[in-house]
């Protein structure tokens, strides 16, 4: 068996394009153009690219978008004095404050200063609670991506065993509590697991959807993988190649080679999970947008 390769990039044009429509109806009928701001502290190599990549899509959607780049330096109350403000500015539905930060920053505090009902990446307390109790909030990025992902692949949740190796509150326990939902994309036995479990090659041997998201380069081997499982590789991580042009690549969390003899279907690092993170954050965006109309 050969696994057939679900390509994120492509389900992620899928989902933009239907949140462009959705958005210039929305337009259309408020005059209302969703706002999403970044706010990035230092110059973190990788989130420099990542927040570039955010307010390239909201820019091609023709939305408002800005980045608000603070120095290294920053103390904590300045960067409150930012979201203070981006909290009160009527053109801004999303603010999402780039993560990791410069050690010596509450990465907590910051989070909860953001307005829930602008916390576009679901990181707020109020919105973790309501994800939990299934209410309607704006969901973490990755997480829902994942869900997406299954679903747009046609791949059955409801009754199957998901085993999650990860326990991170950015994509472990979110995707737990996506996938335990009622309803579509739901109804799965979930199992969350993490580097300390005992007997973990055994728990992966019985997942029929595996979501690797440990932060390790080729965790999980083929070996692990029970015939005809779907996994989906959150991990990026990259790792010395003395063939590839800059002497290094990306690879996930799962041994892609090893593992797509035995599994059904698997997500390409990159090209898999990735593409989907942007795609949620702008349908999380136009969401707060009209969460906000109904509000005022």
């Amino acid at each position: 068996m050969t696994a057939r390769i679900i390509d994120g990039a492509a389900i992620a044009a899928l989902s933009l394009s239907r949140t462009a429509a959705g958005a210039a109806e929305f337009r259309a009928q408020s005059g209302v153009v969703p706002g999403l701001v970044v706010i990035i502290v230092g110059e973190h190599p990788a989130s420099q690219v990542y927040v570039r990549n955010k307010r390239k899509a909201c820019l091609e959607l023709g939305w408002f978008s800005e980045i608000r780049a603070m120095h290294a330096a920053a103390a904590q109350v300045e960067i409150e004095t930012v979201i203070d403000e981006l909290n009160e500015d009527p053109r801004v539905h999303g603010i999402l404050l780039q993560l990791p930060l410069p050690q010596g920053l509450s990465e907590q505090a910051l989070l909860e200063r953001i307005r829930p009902e602008k916390d576009v990446d679901g990181f707020h307390p109020v919105n973790v609670g309501k994800l939990s109790l299934g209410l309607p909030a704006p969901v973490p990025c990755t997480p829902l991506g994942i869900q997406r992902l299954l679903m747009e692949e046609g791949i059955e949740t409801r009754g199957r065993f998901a085993v999650i190796i990860g326990r991170s509150n950015l994509v472990g326990k979110p995707v737990a509590q996506l996938l335990m939902r009622k309803g579509a994309g739901g109804d799965a036995t979930v199992c969350v697991c993490h580097s300390r479990s005992e007997g973990l090659p055994d728990i992966v041997r019985r997942a029929d959807i595996l979501i690797a998201a440990i932060g390790q380069p080729r965790f999980v081997k083929g070996s692990w993988i029970k015939s005809g499982a779907v996994v989906i590789d959150v991990g990026i991580n990259r790792v010395d190649d003395p063939a590839a042009p800059k002497g290094s690549r990306l690879v996930g969390d799962v041994d892609f080679e090893e593992a797509r003899d035995a599994a059904s279907a698997i997500t390409p690092v990159p090209g898999g999970v990735g593409p989907m993170t942007i795609a949620m954050l702008l349908h999380n965006t136009l969401e707060c947008a009209k969460t906000a109309l109904q509000n005022s």
